[in-house]
This record gives structure tokens, C-alpha cells and sequence, in this order.
């Protein structure tokens, strides 16, 4: 029998998701651009998305197969986009539950128009072009073979060509890079025949230019999570100044409170990940842990809600603290929180050891 204690637990406010859905679609839409609110972040939740709907998202995107469906089988009335490019393998899936993909390949569009044959239906699919980040897409001069398969496979059609920013080598979107993409999206369109509806300029790290009015016009879809789910900018290092950042937490119990040295005590190897930990002398001093570790969460993403608390480290189930400043002071049994980053957020979303919670 599985007995759910009911911690760790991450608990989310849904009123300032919606606040966040709310803001970046007006911005966005007062300069033309279309936001496609990205659900994989927290797993595609229904309270979740229920949340970004109700804040005006028109599109809701994806990079699971597994969460789109999930997504189609709540009946929002919106288009689902998939963030990642498809496996061959999982595109009769993709037919029934996407709208629109992402491809960078001929290949894959030529397995799109044999998927849809067999299945009687037609897919949209969105370019991407890789301009400088090195993660997915084509490099802009190399669009030939692609605009040839799209040309041959009428069930499918092209719906607009998009980029990544910060994701893999942590390139920035700028001005000049967004005005290559609309340059490609021209090129495209001559050699496909018909106009590309769509110029997906990147995620949240592109509201930087928003921000400063730097978008080009034409540059008319972005695709939001961080920005909605969290009001920050992990690519930037940036507080988005007009979202709200405190949208949830991680609570976890405290299972010990002892006072210890502050470096370890005889012979030193590497830790149970494969690590060089390496100690500060502070003496002794009042210690903590938490029942939580890196098998839910990327410790070093969380940061304590609770003044004179510092994270120390952590194994696989057991996060340490340093609380011997904590005001008020730390005690066995009661909970403390935590605001996680984005990649705190995504692994403690995706833990069966953490509940869920929206408030």
C-alpha cells in the first residue's frame, strides 16, 4: 500500500501565474506577437494550464508527446504546438495530438507527409533555424533541402520558420539575429511559394528586447514558460521587473537540528555524485537537514525563504543546511521553504516523491 506523506511538497499560486499569463500576452500583443505559454515546466498540469488560459494564452506548447495529450484531452479550445522536434518513431502520436511541430529536417517533414497520408489529415510545422546557440535547427543558409521536402509533401506546410536562444550555449537573442531570422523567412517564402505566417523570435529570453523595443516587426510569436511560471530570466541572470517572482515553493520537513564541525572529519574522496566537495572552517555550527535531495531537486537552485538559513549541500535524499543564524531558529519537525530556479522547478515537477500542490 503507497502511503503520500505530504512533503516535500511544491505549492504554486496560481493567481500570480495568472497575473504573469496576463502581463506577457498584453505586451506581447501590443507589438504584434503571439504567445504560445510553454506547460512543460510544471508537466503540464491542468490547474496549471487552466491558469495561463484564463490569463489569454492563445497557444499552449510542449516539448512531451505525453503532456500535448494530456493538454487535447482537457478540451481548452487552443492550439498545441511540440517543442521538440519529433521522433520519427512517435509521429503517428504527434498527428493525433499536435497542431504544429517543430523540424529542422527534410527527413522528418518526408516521414510527416507519409504519416498523414496513411492517417488522411495534414500537420503545420515551424522551421527552425539555428543562429548561433548550437542546439536545434538548420543554419540559415542550408534551408534548400527542407523548402524541396516541403515543396514535394503537400499534407504538410510550412507555417513559419523560429530559433532558440540560451537553451544549449547560452547565445543571447539580439536585434541583428532576429533580422537574420526574418531574413531567412523571406528567403523561405520565395522558394516555397506561398507566406510564412509565423516568425517565432524565441522564449523568454528574448522579452529583453520587448522590454527595450528592439523587436523587429514581422517578428510576431514567442514562446513563454520561465517567464509566466517563475518572472525571471535564467539567460539574463534578470528579475522581469513587471512579473511577479514569487509564484511558488518547495516546503520540506526538518528531520535533524545537531551542532557540528563545519569541515568534515578524517580522510576525503568524492561525494556520492562524483564531486570534490570542498568545506569553509566556521568552527562549529548549528546544522540541519531537510528531507529532500538531488534525486527531487537541483539543490543548488533553491533559495531559503527563511532569514540565516544557507544551503550547504546535499545527497540524494537528505538537503543540509547551515542554520545556526536562522531567524527564528530551525527545529525538528516543522517545515521550511524554498524558491526554486527554473531548473529546481523542472526536477521538482518531475519527482513522484514530491506532491503537488496549487493554492
Amino acid at each position: 500500500m503507497k502511503v503520500m506523506t505530504p512533503f516535500p511538497r511544491l505549492v504554486v499560486d496560481g493567481g500570480a501565474l495568472r497575473y504573469n499569463t496576463e502581463q506577457i500576452v498584453a505586451r506581447c500583443a501590443s507589438a504584434g506577437i503571439l504567445v504560445a505559454g510553454v506547460t512543460k515546466g510544471l508537466c503540464a498540469r491542468e490547474p496549471v494550464v487552466r491558469a495561463m488560459v484564463e490569463g489569454g494564452c492563445p497557444e499552449l506548447a510542449d516539448s512531451r508527446v505525453a503532456n500535448l495529450a494530456a493538454l487535447r484531452a482537457m478540451g481548452l479550445g487552443r492550439p498545441l504546438l511540440l517543442l521538440r522536434i519529433p521522433m520519427i518513431s512517435e509521429l503517428p502520436w504527434v498527428l493525433d495530438v499536435a497542431d504544429c511541430s517543430l523540424v529542422s529536417m527534410a527527413e522528418t517533414v518526408r516521414a510527416m507527409e507519409r504519416g498523414c497520408a496513411a492517417a488522411g489529415t495534414t500537420h503545420e510545422v515551424i522551421v527552425m533555424i539555428d543562429l548561433g546557440d548550437l542546439r536545434e535547427g538548420l543554419w540559415p543558409d542550408r534551408t534548400e533541402r527542407v523548402c524541396e521536402a516541403l515543396r514535394a509533401c503537400p499534407r504538410v506546410r510550412c507555417r513559419g520558420v523560429g530559433a532558440n536562444f540560451g537553451c544549449f550555449a547560452g547565445v543571447l537573442p539580439t536585434k541583428k539575429k532576429l533580422e537574420e531570422l526574418l531574413a531567412v523567412a523571406r528567403t523561405m517564402e520565395q522558394a516555397l511559394g506561398y507566406p510564412l505566417r509565423t516568425v517565432s523570435g524565441g522564449s523568454t529570453s528574448s522579452l529583453v528586447l520587448l522590454d527595450r523595443g528592439e523587436i523587429p516587426r514581422g517578428v510576431n510569436h514567442l514562446r513563454i514558460g520561465e517567464g509566466i511560471l517563475l518572472g525571471t530570466d535564467v539567460t539574463s541572470s534578470r528579475v522581469i521587473p513587471w512579473l511577479r517572482q514569487r509564484t511558488m515553493y518547495l516546503e520540506a520537513e526538518v528531520v535533524e537540528v545537531l551542532r557540528k564541525p563545519s569541515v568534515p572529519v578524517g580522510d576525503v574522496g568524492r561525494d556520492a555524485f562524483g564531486g570534490t566537495p570542498v568545506f569553509e572552517d566556521k568552527g562549529e555550527r548549528l546544522r540541519a537537514i531537510v528531507a529532500v535531495g538531488r534525486q527531487d531537486v537541483r539543490i543548488e537552485g533553491l533559495r531559503p525563504e527563511r532569514d540565516g538559513v544557507a544551503v550547504l549541500g546535499g545527497s540524494s535524499d537528505h538537503l543540509l543546511l547551515d542554520v545556526e543564524d536562522a531567524v527564528p531558529a530551525v527545529s525538528p519537525g516543522e517545515t521550511l521553504r524554498f524558491f526554486p530556479d527554473y531548473g529546481a522547478m523542472l526536477a521538482l515537477s518531475t519527482s513522484p516523491y514530491v506532491d503537488f500542490e496549487m493554492v
